[in-house]
């Protein structure tokens, strides 16, 4: 089962690698990790997909909380949260499939970022059925490349992970 965890952390050098390395020493598999700034200057987001199948998470989050540089974490449930993906996606194109590919394209709401005699570069942001629904769409067209970020994930309403941390 998959969960994820939205962790609020200072920005150090090794951070990253010490947070995977925890996971990994665990036996706990990263499905998915995205990291940037957070709206606190110093401080930095990693939201991680985890996948943890039998293995208690509380193992876990009791680990990271150990880690001298890790404010905040908090798990996100998909009913209480934003959660979106990020694709960028090269199909094969020619002149008999280019309009089939634009129908679909504007089907998922995505977007052509860039345009070449034989082939398309597709961006699609939404939630992974969405996502994995184009892939398969366009799937018979030729699929070149995928470059996918890694789940970008908030919490509905007012309430904020950094609430009760101290500003910089």
């Amino acid at each position: 089962m998959s969960h994820v965890l939205s962790l609020l952390v200072e920005d150090k050098p090794g951070l990253l690698t010490r947070v995977a390395g925890l996971f990994a020493r665990r036996g706990f598999n990263i499905e998915s990790l995205a990291v940037g700034h957070s709206e606190i200057p110093g401080l930095s987001r990693i939201t991680v997909v985890v996948d943890v199948e039998d293995l208690p998470l509380e193992q876990v989050t009791k680990q990271l909380n150990k880690l001298i540089n890790v404010i905040k974490i908090v798990e996100l449930d998909p009913e209480q949260s934003v959660q979106r993906e990020h694709l960028l996606i090269k199909v094969k194109a020619d002149n008999t499939s280019r309009s089939q590919i634009l129908e679909a394209v504007n089907l998922f709401r995505a977007k052509v970022v860039d345009v070449s005699t034989d082939a398309l570069v597709i961006e699609v942001t939404g939630d992974s059925a969405k996502t994995q629904a184009l892939l398969r769409v366009l799937e018979p067209f030729g699929i070149r490349e995928i470059a996918q970020s890694g789940l970008l994930a908030i919490g509905r309403g007012a309430k904020s992970i950094t609430e009760r941390v101290p500003k910089s």
